[in-house]
């Protein structure tokens, strides 16, 4: 008789708690988002199992689906990143080539500026003339 073993089981709660902190949300957060205690976020995370429909409430408020819960691993959250980062790389450097000077840019906001007070004050001027007369 074969008795099933931990390391058979898919530990849903696991996952949920290692997305959640990477997605930088706090148990508190989560738990206000659905509307328990985070003690129960916390028996949550603890737990082996969890209900699908907790599950796609859990889910709509990481910002993943059910699936990506169910299938997260380790190993492809490494992957993903190592090549998000060497998209990251060559798409910048392909696309993001600065067809102008910012510095030219910002001087000619800079006299824009300049422009805009004088007449301003030429205004504030001409109206200062007026009610004195």
């Amino acid at each position: 008789m074969e008795t099933p073993t931990k390391s058979n089981k898919v530990h849903i709660g696991r996952k949920i708690s290692r997305i959640r902190e990477i997605r930088g949300i706090k148990q508190d957060f989560l738990a206000i988002e659905l509307g328990v205690s985070q003690q129960t976020i916390s028996k949550i995370e603890q737990s082996e199992e969890v209900e699908e429909s907790t599950l796609e409430k859990i889910a709509t408020v990481l910002g993943v689906t059910v699936e990506g819960i169910k299938n997260f691993t380790e190993e492809g959250i490494v992957n993903y990143f190592n090549t998000f980062n060497d998209e990251v790389t060559h798409s910048f450097n392909a696309y993001h080539g600065c067809t102008f000077n910012p510095l030219d840019k910002l001087m000619e906001a800079l006299e824009a500026n300049k422009d805009l007070y004088e007449r301003l004050l030429a205004s504030e001027r001409e109206k200062n003339e007026l009610l004195k007369k």
